[in-house]
């Protein structure tokens, strides 16, 4: 009978000093809802598609990875903010002085806020970027597999910032 009750003991302590956690790594608190606002394209150079597809990334990572029901208004959690660079450059050349490797680089701005837990606020850029080559085009394929690339890197590092807090 005592080992009953002592397994029993340690099951509920053990159940209750876990607290809210996340096997991906995040903590969502108390947090109920999630609100991503869309990402408008504010660079320069404007890829047509990109806006709806780094929204719908980054809503989607935060569906996958924590419990917190997407909302479009008053949000727990609320992340606001947009793409403030696209651009293409050169990155390596050939000994005939064309370029032989490019790089996409796509920059966002990103302002959170938590209601819950206002300490944890931020606005701050993130910034990555995919290299193809220059004698491809940056259409169709090539495109779809750098911004694939770009958008799970800039996802997950505004999904550390913020609920994992790395």
């Amino acid at each position: 009978m005592n080992k009953i009750v002592i397994a029993f003991l340690f099951i509920i302590i053990t159940i209750q000093s876990c607290g809210v956690y996340s096997f991906t790594g995040g903590s969502t608190g108390d947090a109920e809802t999630i609100q991503i606002d869309y990402f408008p394209n504010n660079a320069v150079l404007v890829e047509p598609t990109l806006s709806q597809k780094f929204t719908d990334a980054l809503r989607d990572l935060f569906t996958r990875q924590t419990n917190l029901s997407l909302t479009t208004s008053n949000g727990d959690l609320h992340f606001e903010g947009e793409i403030i660079d696209y651009k293409v450059i050169p990155i390596t050349a050939t000994a005939d002085q064309t370029a032989a490797q490019n790089r996409l680089t796509i920059a966002v701005r990103v302002r959170f806020y938590n209601k819950l837990v206002e300490e944890d606020n931020f606005e701050k850029t993130f910034s990555f970027y995919s290299d193809f080559d220059a004698s491809s085009q940056l259409i169709g394929s090539v495109l779809e597999t750098a911004l694939e690339e770009i958008f799970e890197r800039l996802t997950q590092d505004i999904y550390n910032a913020s609920v994992a807090k790395w």
